[in-house]
């Protein structure tokens, strides 16, 4: 199982990645935009988990070009806003899995990326 996490609040990032590698994952984390998009650029992940405020630049043009470079990379978008909390986020990015609260519990976050890099046939 291969995930990027790409989260701007370090700890927070720190926090799901340990998490995550403790199941047996591989897992990169990128702090902003740029360390992102090259990320993906080189990398193969099964899923990214992706805040939808990031700093330097654009969560969503990170989640479009993972559609185009990843197909079937699922994107766990996370937030600790109310944005596109109606569900209008699965109308925009075929790659979008889920959407979560940053307040969602760790071990709850852990389980649908587990789900979800099952779904993929590759974990």
């Amino acid at each position: 199982m291969r995930i990027l996490i790409v989260e701007t609040q370090e700890s927070l990032g720190a926090l799901w990645q340990r998490a995550l590698q403790r199941r047996g994952a591989s897992v990169w984390l990128a702090h902003g935009h740029s360390e992102a998009e090259e990320l993906i650029q080189q990398g193969d992940f099964d899923v990214i988990v992706l805040d939808v405020i990031i700093d330097g630049g654009s969560a969503l043009a990170l989640a479009d070009l993972a559609s185009f470079r990843l197909p079937s990379c699922r994107v766990v978008f996370v937030t600790d806003t109310t944005f596109f909390s109606d569900g209008t986020i699965f109308n925009y990015f075929a790659n979008a899995a889920a959407l979560l609260s940053t307040s969602t519990p760790t071990d709850d976050l852990v389980a649908l990326v587990e789900h979800h890099a099952a779904a993929d046939g590759r974990a």
